[in-house]
């Protein structure tokens, strides 16, 4: 009698691989968040803006526009659209290097060089050339085992993490309950640590922000290559 082959979903070395590739993303997207975090901090105590979060500079923009300050309108609307063009030149980046993270992080680390070092009266640029590398962040995880994440933003992570305790609460097994929770965390352990680097270092302290995405692009050397590409947005 002929064997049958296992399915993949019921093949131990399978699951073990599946769960390692999720602890492996796991841990990739809250070391992710932390910088998000970090970055978003740093930037809005130096220059008074967000970074990273395009909804309270939405709100800001759309205040701004009902109060007619020009000033607030320009900057908050070149923000948004720099972190639309972050994220369109993330996918192609990362689409150009072969779905590996190593070169979408270095680029990332040399934009938060660059906004790091600017003249100090340079606040304008400074704000846009990070606004432009978190941006770019969001293409470096995409999906971990099928589950969207966001990296720059929560609200998303939250919103979907209670609608997993209220199927939880219904009997249902939800196992993304800790995917969604790490970009919060990661976000919020990051901004507690850019708050300190900041009210230290100014906005030098972006420098901390661009060494840890270029010690984030090393690590993810260790990662397989085929993990990777599932990570990154197809």
């Amino acid at each position: 009698m002929p064997r049958v082959p296992l399915k993949k979903s019921s093949n131990p070395r399978f699951v073990r691989i599946r769960a390692l590739r999720n602890h492996v993303g796991l841990g990739f997207v809250a070391s992710l968040s932390v910088l998000a975090g970090m970055t978003d901090a740093i930037g809005f105590l130096a220059v008074g803006d967000f970074i990273s979060f395009m909804s309270g500079n939405t709100t800001r923009l759309a205040v701004a526009v009902g109060e007619g300050d020009v000033q607030i309108i320009v900057r908050l609307g070149c923000a948004v659209l720099a972190f639309v063009v972050g994220n369109a030149l993330g996918v192609v980046v990362g689409r150009l290097g072969g779905r590996r993270a190593l070169p979408l992080m270095l680029l990332i680390s040399a934009l938060l060089c660059t906004s790091a070092l600017l003249p100090l009266e340079a606040q304008i640029p400074t704000f846009l050339t990070a606004v432009l590398a978190m941006g770019m962040l969001n293409a470096a995880v995409e999906q971990v085992n099928g589950l969207q994440v966001g990296l720059t933003y929560v609200t998303g992570a939250l919103s979907r993490f209670g609608r997993s305790l209220g199927r939880w609460l219904l009997g249902e097994q939800r196992p993304s309950w800790r995917l969604q929770v790490a970009p919060w965390t990661g976000m919020l352990a990051g901004a507690v640590l850019g708050a300190m680097l900041e009210a230290r270092f100014g906005v030098h302290a972006m420098l901390f922000s661009a060494g840890f995405a270029a010690l984030l692009g090393l690590v993810s050397l260790k990662i397989p290559r085929r993990w990777q590409r599932d990570y990154m947005p197809k």
